[in-house]
This record gives structure tokens, sequence and C-alpha cells, in this order.
């Protein structure tokens, strides 16, 4: 039997063919730019403790969806702040640089407009840019800033309920909710119309939550699920000797734990046993929010599973700087002790994980890593001339060359003084710690040494230890090149007047 060959319908199907390759191909390049430019999304935790999480071994407060990032991706185990102050870190967090270098020192200053960034550099790589949630560098301006594509924030600190936010420039109205739902709303909104927009072009999403930052109130829900949980004084608290005086003199002030505990202690100054009943109902509070931050940790996630993007996306989870929840008698942040300068970070990057899987990173990282991180991930431009470094070789674990010891930086205001200056050095075993005038004077408050191996609590100031002298020798000269190491030849600070007992001003805390 003869067959004949219908030609009509071969070049029929040879166009169909032509007709979906034509329609696949830009699909294609935009899988391809994809893999190059992974989205990033960023949240950004306000006052979190380095430990205030399960996968951290957080005997009470349980966080499944932050665990599962840590499950995946990488978790650091000694990740710091080299500020520890809201605004000074963060800034450090956006340009990579000490807070003497970007020039945001306090907490009432704004980004320098014309300071480089990782969301510049971002945008000139093609990204689309967005930040929601507290911003929290200069108190009084809500306004948009550079760098950002579309940018909601609010003045100052912001309210756990009922926020007044402004939207991109456009206009400011109160938004109804808990803050942390409220702004995980507005951030999987914004990239749901990026992606009906964009065409596959990636994104940074930067997300500022309020939580955990005083005042703590928690969501309704989660209001009570602490009652059961007794909580004392840390054992610091009341081993102060041979400590600086000025830990002392703190303990009736603002930042002490007999002081008023963020308004969760009515009259103060308070020593007496049961006044302990305070500071557990503060804590608890403070628990509580950090909740809500682990729901919308899940809820993000599962928003970039559902549009196919998740492992395309480098998920970073981040706090600005610790918070001392008693240890030494401390309420608060800025000094160079453990709990007010560890900070926990966790990057879930499968791109960067592939080979060695997911891991614990022990090797020492900074705020000031973050920038570099995002910018070699997205294959964008680096900055020149910052401090930071991308975290990149430590996740394949290479750590040959990598920094074993770092400056802490931090500068006495006159509107919280309940600090003095601080700088210190912290190495992988010592820890070295003065406190200068601010003249060109001698230190105004006795220096402390800690030996981490053995005293990771930091109970016992070695500082005076005549069998640690050559320590303390070595130390300083440590810190000297630690200070030069970042640029710091002459250093300029305010003066010290000392530890006020005044509260500060309301319209500030």
């Amino acid at each position: 039997m003869t067959q004949f060959f219908d030609w009509s319908c071969a070049k029929a199907f040879v166009g169909f063919l032509l007709l979906v390759f034509s329609l696949t191909v830009p699909t294609v390049r935009a899988v391809a730019q994809a893999a190059d430019q992974p989205n990033v999304v960023l949240v950004l935790c306000d006052d979190i403790r380095w430990n205030a999480l399960s996968c951290a071994g957080h005997p009470h407060l349980k966080t499944p969806h932050i665990d599962q990032l840590a499950a995946e991706g990488m978790y650091f185990e000694n990740m710091f702040c080299t500020t520890s102050l809201c605004s000074p870190s963060r800034a450090s967090i956006l340009s990579g640089l000490y807070a003497h270098a970007h020039g945001v020192t306090n907490n009432f200053t704004d980004y320098p407009a014309d300071l480089d960034s990782f969301p510049l550099r971002l945008q000139a790589a093609g990204y689309k840019t967005a930040y929601i949630g507290k911003w929290h560098m200069g108190e009084q301006n809500d306004e948009p800033r550079p760098g950002f594509d579309y940018f909601v924030t609010h003045k100052g600190q912001g309210k756990y309920f009922d926020t007044e936010f402004n939207f991109n420039g456009q206009g400011r109205r109160v938004v109804e909710g808990y803050y942390t739902t409220v702004v995980t709303d507005m951030a999987i909104d914004w990239m749901k119309e990026h992606r009906a927009a964009s065409s596959g072009k990636p994104f940074m999403m930067m997300i500022g939550q309020k939580a955990p930052h005083s005042f703590y109130f928690p969501e309704k829900k989660y209001e009570h699920v602490f009652d059961d949980v007794e909580i004392n004084y840390p054992h610091s608290a009341f081993h102060l000797e041979g400590k600086p005086k000025w830990i002392t003199q703190r303990l009736n002030t603002w930042h002490g734990i007999y002081g008023p505990l963020f308004d969760w202690r009515k009259e103060f100054p308070n020593d007496k046993a049961d006044a302990v009943l305070d500071f557990e109902r503060m804590v608890r509070a403070y628990w509580g929010t950090i909740l809500s931050v682990d729901d919308s940790v899940g809820r993000l996630v599962a928003d970039l599973k559902a549009a196919g993007e998740l492992d395309n996306t480098m998920f970073i989870f981040l706090g600005d700087n610790g918070l001392l929840e008693g240890e030494h008698g401390m309420v608060d942040k800025r000094t160079a002790h453990e709990a007010s300068i560890r900070v926990p970070m966790i990057i879930r990057y499968p791109a960067w994980t592939a080979q060695t899987g997911p891991s614990k990173i022990a090797s020492q990282v900074l705020t000031t890593d973050v920038a570099p991180t995002i910018l070699d991930a997205a294959g964008a431009a680096p900055m020149k001339g910052i401090h930071g470094q991308s975290i990149r070789p430590l996740a394949v674990g290479q750590t040959s060359g990598w920094r074993t010891e770092w400056l802490y930086h931090y500068n006495y205001e006159k509107q919280f003084p309940y600090t003095p200056n601080v700088r210190a050095v912290r190495g992988d075993r010592w820890k070295y710690i003065r406190y200068p005038h601010g003249d060109g004077t001698a230190d105004r408050h006795l220096s402390e040494l800690y030996d981490l191996q053995n005293d990771p609590g930091e109970r016992t100031n070695l500082i005076n230890d005549p069998n640690h002298a050559s320590v303390v020798q070595e130390m300083q000269g440590r810190l000297v090149k630690a200070m030069r190491s970042v640029g710091i030849e002459k250093d300029e600070m305010p003066m010290d007047e000392g530890i006020g007992t005044e509260l500060p001003d309301k319209a500030i805390r």
C-alpha cells in the first residue's frame, strides 16, 4: 500500500513548534536570569536575643518556622553586631560599615542620603526593592529613602497595635491590627503584585519588624502562653564584685533590673524580693512577641513556596542587636557583654549549601557582613572600602583567613546616660573592654577582661588578676590593632558625663 506524506500537516506542525519555541525562550531566559539573581527576603527583628529561638536551645520559646530555616540553611552560632544600638546597627547592615564611618552613631540620625547601600546596588543590578516596617533611623522622618522602589514605614518606634504608616510618600493612614501581622500582610501583597507586573525580574524585600522591641505587648492569642513559666533574675545580676562601678550604678536606672522595666514596674527603684514578679511579667511579654514573628516567617516562606520561588530566594532572618535580660543586673543593650552584642542570623539559600548541606557556622560573623553577602549572591557590583565581607566561603566550610577577633564600638548618649563610651576587642577566647572618658585622659571606668572559653557568662573580671597581666597587655595592643583595621587612628567620641538616674524623655523611649 502506498503511503502519502502530508506536507501541509508537516508545515503546520513545524509552525506550531516555532511558535512554542518563540514563547518559551523568554521564559527560559527569565528562569536563567533568576538563577543568577536570586530574590532576597530579609526579616530584621529589633532587639531579639541570640538565644530567643528554639533552634538556639531556648527552653520555653517554640519557633518551628524559624527552626525550619535553620534546619535547611546556615545557622550562625557566633553572629554579632558591631554597635548594640538600633540605628547604628541598621546602618551597618545596609552599608557594611562601622558606625564611625557611616555616621549614624545614635538613634536620632538618619541614614545619609548620599551613602552607598546594598539596596542601591541591587537596584543598579536590575532588582525591584521594597522596605516595609520599622526603619528607625531618623525619629521623625517617615519619607521614602534612596535604594527602595517601594517604602512603607512610620515615625519613631511604631506601636504594636494600630500604627500609622506612610505609604511610599503618598499619604499616611492608621492600619488597624497587630504590627507583626500587618507588615507581613503588606510584604506578601507587594511580592504578589511584583510577580504579576515584573515578568520574572528579581526582587529584594526587607521587612523591619518592631518585635520584640519594648514596650512588649504580645498578640492576644499569645498573652498567656508563658504564664506557668517561673522566671528569676539571672545569677550574674548578683555577682558584680570586681566589675566596674558603673554597672552597679545602673541597677536602679532605666536600664537596670530595679528600674521601671519598660513600664512593667510602676514603683521604682525596687530591689525587694517580690519585685522579681515585675521582671517575670516583662520577660514573658517579650517572649510572646517573638511567637508572632515566627508566624510571620512561616507565612512568608509559604508564599515563596507557593510561587515556586523559595529555593531561588536568599532568605535571611536577622536581629539588629542583642538584649540584656537581667545579665549583670541590666536590661536593654549598648554594652559589650555577650547578651548585648550577640544576635541570631539564619540564611536559607540552597545555591550556596547544595554541596555541603545545612550547617552550623561557628566563625565570628558581623552585621557588616550582611551587605557584601547579599551583593555576592546577587552578582551585583560590590561596595568599595567597606568593613564587612561575604560569608560565601563559610557556606562551603572554608574558614581559613576568616576573622578571629573584631572591634566593638559604642558612644555615650546624653539622652540615655546609662552606658559609658565602650571600646572592646572580642576574640575567639578573650574579650577586653575599656571605657574612655572622651577627652583623651585616662579611662573613666575600670576595664574588663573575660576568658570566654572558661567563663562564657563573663562572671569574673580578670583585669586586675596578676596572673593575667600579660594577657591584658596583649589585648590592649589587639584593641589598637582592631581599631586601626577599620580606619580609626584618632578616636573621636562624646564626653562621658557619668551614669544618670533620671528617666529618658517619653518621646524617645
